[in-house]
């Protein structure tokens, strides 16, 4: 990537008529001519193309590289924390594109104009490290973790085998030997990193079909019955992408009703199996979530474990966004039961900050499942007579070949905080939750959807024209359109962003997502106040 950016300053002219070709790069000291006559494509291809040396001036592409970092340093590391800046600068699509002139041309242009490039996508990109972002179930990155990515993306390892990235296969096996630790799988098991939780939610699927029904590897869909699987009505949207995308379909993924928490109702799932037994169907596997996108509920895994173990079900755990509670002694109760399952998704970029993307899909079973389900055994890179242990040749276990080492990141940040300090960024941000809630219900004009069980706060704002209309549907209809135009009109003038939805028959509410350990009670306070501010002539 940064050659390319870098050869702006090699200017190549190939000419294919009688003129002379001019190839003048700073790295070259003579010109070379083609041929006065092309007829027959004649000439030779290395006449027109410099082959031995360098075409790009190296003391040139290290000062862009230096620039570079230094932009990076003062418009994203130390601008984070101003609370002065803006969270973004809403611009339409229409006039971004003008702004950013985003078309690619056949000549390249000069290191100062592309470093202005790169100040332009930081100036117009949302600042997920500002503190009052609050969008999304992950905030910013870590600065370790940060740094972290740059030392992946400068040494370009792919943890397919260990050849090409001995460190980063070593790590990874550590960091998720100490994820299943921590989620009491005292004998181990098996996993992989990959790109994002609904990836991990998919390779749950296939795995989980792949151990009943092996030979739907070779044989395809005709070799399984009708499956069914089953899962929460909150719960992610990539288990019914992952059914559509494998075969299954997604009207054979049945949905179970939660309770007004948004619990998977373990009852309910029991009665579903035996409706889908009565009517022929073959269940194969039930996808539970510890911590939804909407309400961060946690459905009942110990219940839902006993049901699984009853029918001989494969229980996986989307804890892509609560997976984080298990750092924490106070909170990895909420995960009680997680030891039982035989697959987990957990996302370190979203609570604990590891930086888009760093996921992990773990697996209980030790006898080489995962790699029997996904193998294609290449024989140009997962060679059996190799002079090293190649069980550390973990690329088969992927559907990928290529795959970026995303446990480094991970691994580093680790490292410099500790446990501890991981521990402590989670409790302090499910506090900060707790007093948010609290803050809500002391608010004229607030209401509160739910106690947050995890650091989801969802509440209602009414503005004052509202206030004395009774609860009924006309009044549920016009505060459906109220966080709309205050999530408009936030974006629009840039002081903060706040996610918001409806749910089920619930009128529109926002959804905060506290994760950041630099927020204070004070970030907590200009939230309400500025939807108030946004929203009182509404």
């Amino acid at each position: 990537m940064i050659s390319s950016l870098l050869t702006t300053k090699t200017a190549v002219t190939l000419t294919m008529d009688s003129r002379l070709t001019d190839i003048s790069c700073r790295g070259l000291k003579e010109k070379t001519n083609m041929p006065e006559s092309t007829e027959g494509n004649s000439w030779s291809h290395a006449e027109t193309v410099q082959l031995n040396g360098s075409t790009e001036d190296l003391p040139e592409t290290d000062s862009f590289v230096q620039q570079a970092m230094a932009i990076i340093m003062e418009e994203v590391v130390k601008k984070a924390g101003d609370v002065s800046g803006k969270v973004c600068e809403w611009r339409s699509p229409e006039d971004l594109k003008e702004l950013l002139d985003l078309e690619l041309r056949e000549g390249g242009e000069a290191p100062a104009q592309t470093l202005q490039r790169c100040r332009d996508v930081i100036r117009y990109s949302v600042k997920t490290n500002h503190p009052h972002f609050f969008n999304q179930l992950y905030v910013g990155v870590d600065h370790y973790a940060m740094v972290g990515s740059f030392v992946t993306d400068a040494t370009q390892p792919s943890p397919y085998t260990y050849e090409m990235a001995p460190v980063h296969c070593l790590i990874e096996d550590v960091v998720l030997g100490k994820m299943m630790e921590m989620m009491g799988w005292v004998e181990g098991g098996d996993g992989i990193f990959n790109p994002g939780g609904s990836m991990s939610n998919m390779y749950a699927m296939n795995l989980a079909r792949f151990q009943r029904w092996p030979d739907i590897k070779e044989q395809g869909l005709s070799a399984s019955p009708r499956l069914v699987l089953f899962t929460s009505k909150d719960c992610h949207y990539s288990v019914a992408k992952a059914a559509a995308f494998l075969g299954i379909g997604t009207k054979n993924v049945y949905v179970v009703p939660a309770d007004q928490r948004g619990k998977m109702i373990a009852m309910e799932l029991e009665k579903q199996i035996r409706t889908a037994i009565s009517e022929g169907a073959v269940p194969f596997m039930v996808s539970a979530t510890a911590g939804t996108t909407v309400l961060g509920s946690f459905d009942p895994l110990e219940e839902l474990a006993d049901i699984c173990e009853q029918h001989n079900l494969w229980l996986h755990v989307d804890a892509c966004w609560g997976g984080g509670a298990l750092v924490s002694s106070k909170h990895k109760h909420l995960l009680k039961g997680i030891h039982r399952a035989n697959s987990v998704a957990w996302n370190p970029h979203k609570m604990l900050m590891a930086g888009q993307q760093c996921s992990a899909f773990l697996v209980r079973d030790k006898t080489g499942l995962l790699q029997r389900c996904h193998s294609a055994s290449a024989s140009y890179l997962f060679q059996t007579d190799k002079f090293y242990d190649i069980s550390y040749d973990t690329g088969d276990k992927s559907i990928q070949c290529g795959r970026k080492a995303d446990v480094f990141r991970f691994w580093l940040m680790w490292k410099a905080l500790g446990t501890r300090e991981l521990e402590h960024r989670v409790d302090r941000a499910l506090e900060m939750a707790k007093y948010l809630a609290e803050e809500i219900k002391k608010r004229d004009g607030f209401r509160l959807l739910m106690e947050p069980e995890y650091a989801n706060v969802c509440f209602w704002y009414i503005p004052p024209s509202l206030r004395n209309i009774p609860d009924c549907p006309e009044f549920w209809q016009k505060v459906q359109a109220v966080a709309p135009k205050v999530k408009e009109r936030m974006m629009k003038q840039g002081s903060m962003m706040v996610g918001y939805q409806s749910h089920g028959d619930k009128a529109n509410f926002f959804r905060m997502i506290i994760i950041s350990p630099w927020v204070s009670t004070a970030d907590m306070d200009f939230v309400l106040d500025e939807i108030h501010r946004l929203g009182a002539d509404l």
